[in-house]
Formats: structure tokens, sequence, C-alpha cells
């Protein structure tokens, strides 16, 4: 799984009968801090009606997919499983990391 940041739409009036009515999104990669990693767009599949600008949870591996999906037609790799909330990594105390 990895964090990356919604960018934008992909409009598609053609597409694989099986991504009928399933809304595409373009992604990029983030740290843990909501940077940009690289400079690779990645394009993923919705089903949780995230939107521009949200800190998503992606996985992109075919088996997970097939899974949430609940079957293989799809020609799909990388999906959205989360629209993330809040990022908590430790809290610093007198110094030292909790």
């Amino acid at each position: 799984m990895l964090l990356a940041k919604v960018k934008g739409n992909v409009v598609s009036t053609q597409k694989n009968p099986n991504l009928i009515s399933h809304k595409l999104l373009v992604i990029q990669q983030i740290d843990l801090k909501g940077n940009f990693i690289g400079k690779k767009d990645i394009i993923a599949l919705d089903l949780i009606d995230s939107g521009i600008g949200d800190t998503v949870l992606v996985v992109q591996e075919g088996a997970a997919v097939k899974q949430i999906l609940g079957h293989r037609k799809a020609p799909v790799h990388t999906m959205i499983v989360a629209v993330v909330d809040e990022i908590e990594v430790g809290r610093e105390r007198k110094g030292n990391k909790v």
C-alpha cells in the first residue's frame, strides 16, 4: 500500500465494460509529511468517492483489486481503498519520541 494525493479526474467516454460507472482519478505518491514523491502520476480506480486534494491509501496489486471487485474481469492494477483523515507518526515529548 502507499499514500497518495488525488490530483485530478480522468474522463473517458469509451472504456472497458467492467469499468463503466467507476470513477478513475489521477494520483501521485506522497511521503508521510504530504510531499510528492517523484514525478510519476498514476491512474487509480476509486470506489470510495474521494476527490481532488484528498490524501488516500492505495493498493497496487491485482489480487487485492480482484478481492475488492469480486471478479478479475476489470483491467485494474491500482485502486483507492481509503481516504486518510490524519497521519500520526509518534509524538515528541521532551525531545524523545514516544
